[in-house]
Order: structure tokens, then C-alpha cells, then sequence
């Protein structure tokens, strides 16, 4: 499949396309990586790396992403927020609203959130991973700038991974043109981010409550190093923490580098 055509994708953004300034390349070792070095020497909000080919992606906690051309569609994008780095609390919650709502408004089905940052394709018997968002924030005298780093399936990848996950095709997406994908997530995700920069993730908790998969679900919450915490899953406070009432009350979780595994109704002694 060919690289992005920029001229296709300015026409499908129609008037948003001066709010980004993208980039397509053959390859690169990350796009976050590459489009951190160009926010270093002055690239400006709304600059947007995507790759065909990814040789050393980042995902959560250290994991590689991996990309290959005509199977995903990886792409980082450089966003600038006035204040300090506190206020950008539940920015990658923030973003699993807009992929979502761009997903859907494509036409794909069955499109779940799980806290932190995973776009779940819903199945019937669980869930499987569609896309993986990385926030890495950077602070200065002027304000913070994220880096949000997208990896997206169009296919299911064929090698054997440590989760379950999913193509796009298997949402209702069989062929997507990868510009029009484009597009649609840029075009939700200026409007989420104006949103966010605006009102904080308060004014988005209720649209990512109502695709959070694990909502209002027994689950058990696995950390480093940590016994497993059981309770059952209240969604995300205003400032992106999880809300888990366990037997001892109400927690907030803080950290990212935790994993979500559902557990049997009954079984953790909650209220």
C-alpha cells in the first residue's frame, strides 16, 4: 500500500487541514521519537508524523509496537496546552474518546475503551485490542506539549501475541482507505483536544464512560510487583484516575503501568 498522499488527505480534511502540518514517511525508528526531535527544534502544534514502517514503536510500559505497510496505521501527533503538566490528567483517556467516535462515525462497531489508553474491539466471548495510544508530556516556561503517539490494526496481526487483538476488518471496516481513517481521526481529535484544553477531561468523563468496557464490573487491577487489588470498576474520576471500590472503600489509581483483568462476581467481599 503507498505511503499517505498528502494532497488526498488535505482534501478529506477539508477545513481542518490548517490545523496540521503532516508528514508521511516510508519508515522510522518511532514517530513519537522522530516527531519529539522536531518538537525540539520548533515544530509547531498540530505537526503530524505517520510511518508505513515502524522499527523500534513504543508502547506502554517499555512494549515494542511494531507497524508494517497495508496492516496498520501508526502515526504520532504534536498538541500544545497551556498551563502546568497537572492539568493534562486523563489526556489518554481523552483521545480513546476521539478514536472512538472517529472509528464509529466510519462505521465500525462493537468499539470499547479500557483505562489507560487501549481501543478494544468488543467480541463475543471478550475483547480484543484495536489500537494503543502513548501520551509522553514535556513541560517548559511556555506550557506542556504532548506527543500522542496512535497505533491502530487494519488487520489482525498474524503472529502470536501476549493479548488478544483486532483488525479493523473485524469492526465492519473490511478495505478502509487509510486517508479517509486519517482524516476522520484528526478531524475528532482537534475537536476532543480544543475540548480537553478547554474543560479538562470533566467535559469528556461521561463519552468515555460509555464505551468503557469494564464499567461498573468486578475486575482486579495488577501492578508491578503488587498482590492483585480486586473491586468493582467505577470508569475514571474528572482527572483520569481510576475509581475501584474494594472492600476497604474507594481507590484511585493513579498509574498507568497496571493491567485490568475481570474476576467473578462476589469473590473480592465488596459492597
Amino acid at each position: 500500500m503507498a505511503l499517505i498522499d498528502l494532497v488526498l488527505l488535505k482534501a478529506r480534511l477539508g477545513k481542518l487541514a490548517g490545523r496540521f502540518d503532516v508528514d508521511a514517511l516510508e519508515s522510522c525508528d518511532s514517530t513519537s521519537s522522530e516527531l519529539m526531535r522536531r518538537a525540539e527544534s520548533g515544530a509547531p502544534a498540530g505537526t503530524v508524523v505517520v510511518a508505513d514502517r515502524q522499527e523500534a514503536g513504543r508502547g506502554r510500559r517499555g512494549r515494542s509496537w511494531l507497524s508494517t505497510p497495508g496492516d496498520s496505521l501508526t502515526f504520532s501527533v504534536l498538541w500544545r496546552f497551556p498551563g502546568p503538566l497537572a492539568r493534562l490528567g486523563g489526556l489518554s483517556l481523552a483521545v480513546g474518546v476521539a478514536l472512538a467516535r472517529a472509528l464509529e462515525s466510519l462505521g465500525a462497531t462493537a468499539i470499547g475503551l479500557k483505562w489507560p489508553n487501549d481501543v478494544l474491539l468488543v467480541l463475543p466471548d471478550g475483547q480484543a485490542k484495536l489500537a494503543g495510544v502513548l501520551v509522553e508530556l514535556v513541560s517548559d516556561r511556555r506550557g506542556c506539549q504532548a506527543v500522542i503517539g496512535i497505533g491502530l490494526n487494519l488487520r489482525r496481526p498474524p503472529e502470536a501475541l501476549p493479548q488478544p487483538v483486532a483488525g479493523l476488518d473485524q469492526a465492519g471496516l473490511t478495505g478502509v482507505d487509510r486517508h479517509d481513517l486519517l482524516a476522520a481521526i484528526l478531524r475528532e481529535l482537534a475537536g476532543v483536544l480544543d475540548v480537553f484544553a478547554s474543560d479538562g477531561f470533566a467535559a469528556l468523563r461521561s463519552a468515555w464512560q460509555a464505551h468503557h468496557v469494564w464499567q461498573e464490573k468486578p475486575v482486579q487491577v495488577l501492578g508491578e510487583g503488587d498482590a492483585p487489588l480486586p473491586g468493582n470498576c467505577l470508569g475514571a474520576d474528572d482527572d483520569g484516575a481510576l475509581l475501584l471500590a474494594t472492600a476497604a472503600g474507594i481507590q484511585r489509581i493513579y498509574s498507568g503501568d497496571v493491567s485490568l483483568r475481570p474476576v467473578e462476581a462476589g469473590t473480592w467481599g465488596g459492597a
